[in-house]
This record gives C-alpha cells, structure tokens and sequence, in this order.
C-alpha cells in the first residue's frame, strides 16, 4: 500500500494588490541659488508726539512783536537838502539893519507802511543863536515808504543885528556863514479808516558856502 502525502493546497489570492513605488529626488545642481526670504511683519505705528505749546507760544509773540514793530507809527525824518543864501543887502541908514533871502529845500520822509499827510510845515532859520525869521508851508501828501521835498523861500526885510553885524560882515568875507533852523512838521498817518496824530521837531545847524551856495556842514538832532 502506497501512502502518499499531499501538500495543502496555496492559499487563494487577495482580493486587494499594495504596490509602493518610490521616486527617487534628482539631485541639486551646486552653482543654484537660494533666495530666504524673511516672514514680514507690520510696522508698529508710531506714537503720536505731545505738543510742545512752550515752543508754539514762543513763535506766536515773536510774530506779535515783529507785528507791531512794523505797524507802530514812527516819526518822519527830516533833512535839508539845500540852504541857498541867495540876497543880501545891508542898510546903513539908522538903524541899520540887513535885508536877507533864503532858499531851502526839506526832505521828507516816510518811514512807516501807510501814507502820511502833514498839515503844516514851519521853518525857522536863525543867526548865532538869535531867531531871524520863519516860513510857513501849507499841506502835504506822502506816500508810505517815500519821500517828499519842500520847497520854501523866507525873504527877510531890515532885521537889526546890533550886536551880531561884525561877525555876519566877517562871516560873508570868509564865503562861510552858520545858520540855525528849526524845522517843525504836523499831521496825521492814515491805515485804512485809523489816524495817527503826529508832531515832530528838528533842530539843525547849518554851515553854508556862499560861493557855491552849498551845505559843507550840518549838524541836527530832535527837539521834543
């Protein structure tokens, strides 16, 4: 009797397949470049910074100041332009006196931003301290930050120099004769719908040529 032996059949096959499949990563190239770019992040916002008033306030009464140092009326300046001494004439009959012509011609000033208008301007010219005579000028206009000139002649008739006609006579001979004049201004400013009332007085000595009927010399200042 033969035994025989028989292997188990093979187990039947699995409904379900697993395959894996692997792809292997290409190698780098070593001259690539790599750029790392960082994470952005939002500014903070920056605080608001306090006000400085001290500073602000400084500013603000300085431009006040500079303000009112432009606008604030200031005095118009006077100068004689010309003393022309242009007639002399010496009487020697008692009592002896000198008939005696001058022409002057004022510059005036305006200083200031807004017009001027003076209603008056009265000149007087003197000798050694003694007061010989005087011109009135009527009304003027001058324009902010300009200049006027007046023009004034003052004829003086028989004026009695007892004590004064040596030095005038040596005053002629040397082609020098010193005045003194005293220059006084009225009026009034105009900004818009305001006025300022204004008075100035200007006392000068004056040293003339008579050749040449110039000024070599003068001296002035304000008289209040």
């Amino acid at each position: 009797m033969i035994s025989s032996k028989t292997n188990p059949p093979p187990p039947p096959p699995s409904p379900y397949h697993y395959h894996h499949y692997y792809t292997p990563i290409p190698p780098q190239p070593h001259d690539q470049n790599y750029i790392v770019l960082p994470y952005y992040h939002d500014p903070p916002k920056p605080e608001p910074r306090p006000v400085n008033w001290h500073v602000i306030i400084t500013v603000i009464i300085l431009l006040l100041a500079a303000l009112v140092y432009i606008l604030w009326p200031s005095e118009p300046h006077l100068k004689i332009e010309r003393l022309r001494l242009t007639h002399v004439k010496i009487h020697t009959r008692v009592p002896v006196c000198i008939d005696i012509t001058l022409n002057v011609t004022l510059k005036v000033q305006n200083v200031d931003v807004y017009s001027m208008d003076y209603k008056s301007l009265d000149v007087s010219v003197g000798y050694r301290g003694r007061k010989l005579g005087h011109v009135k000028s009527g009304r003027g206009h001058v324009r902010a930050l300009g200049s006027s000139h007046v023009n004034a002649k003052i004829e003086l008739e028989c004026v009695k120099v007892f004590s004064d006609f040596v030095f005038f006579l040596e005053d002629l001979a040397k082609g020098t004769v010193p005045f003194d004049t005293v220059t006084e201004v009225t009026g009034r400013f105009g900004l818009f719908f305001f006025r300022f009332p204004f008075e100035t007085k200007l006392s000068c000595e004056v040293l003339i040529n008579t050749n040449n009927q110039t000024i070599i010399r003068q001296h002035c200042h304000r008289k209040h």
